[in-house]
């Protein structure tokens, strides 16, 4: 309800750009190029947490980007997926091609993305999931682009965890260690030699992409990847030096 709630307010409210407050437009053609007109580049934080596929994104969490991730969680801003998500399909076509090698094109070689999972409690106060949402929009994205790409949201969390804001990496670490497992009956997904690509809209530490890709590969899934849409200018910078 809250999240039918704020599409149809989207429909009779002006926007203004989610990324730099300019009215009339739900994201200015300035802040679209900040978030997806990069080159997907690898990224990596410091410390690395073990297990940690590369992973690639394609812009820097900071200023209209931050605003923008921002807008599309925590208020409902809807729209915003479909940038979101080809700002996330760039940076899924970087990781396989850094990571597996080849055509990204190649259709013997199917690709799932992997969304790492939010808390049900989280999904129903935002009214969505967002990170699901992103995905399924990179998805068609690569579709369009000739990727052979779908969305498998097999991951799921089999505690509870604490919110990761305000956590330094070592407790996050700790917070989601062993937190997530694969739903039942999904071997028939890795069949024909599909590949994974972990995703999710942001990485700081990278503890959930790595606990994602590690219950991933327990269940017999080949992980080549993990893609984001932003990632913190010092994961940028690391991987430079």
């Amino acid at each position: 309800m809250r999240g039918w709630w704020r599409e149809i307010t989207g429909l009779v409210l002006p926007p203004v750009c989610a990324g730099c407050g300019r009215p009339r437009v739900l994201l200015c053609e300035e802040c679209r190029v900040r978030l997806c007109g990069g080159r997907a580049r690898r990224v990596l934080p410091d410390p690395v947490p073990p297990g940690l596929p590369s992973v690639h994104a394609t812009a820097r969490y900071a200023d209209a980007v931050r605003h923008v991730l921002l807008a599309h969680k925590e208020r409902g801003a809807m729209g915003l997926a479909e940038p979101l998500g080809a700002a996330l399909a760039a940076a899924v076509v970087g990781a396989r091609r850094s990571g597996a090698g080849g055509d990204v094109r190649d259709g013997s070689a199917p690709l799932l993305l992997v969304p790492v999972p939010s808390a049900r409690s989280a999904v129903a106060g935002r009214g969505h999931d967002a990170g699901r949402r992103i995905a399924l929009a990179a998805a068609g994205g690569l579709r369009g682009a000739g990727v052979p790409a779908r969305v498998a949201g097999v991951l799921r969390l089999r505690r509870a965890v604490a919110d990761q804001s305000g956590l330094d990496a070592r407790q996050r670490r700790a917070n989601v260690s062993g937190a997530m497992g694969v739903a039942e009956r999904v071997g028939r997904l890795w069949l024909q030699g599909k590949q994974v690509m972990v995703v999710d809209d942001l990485m700081t530490t990278g503890a959930s992409l790595a606990e994602a890709a590690r219950a991933v590969s327990a269940a017999g899934g080949r992980v080549v990847g993990a893609a984001v849409v932003a990632a913190s200018s010092r994961a940028f910078e690391n991987h430079r030096n």
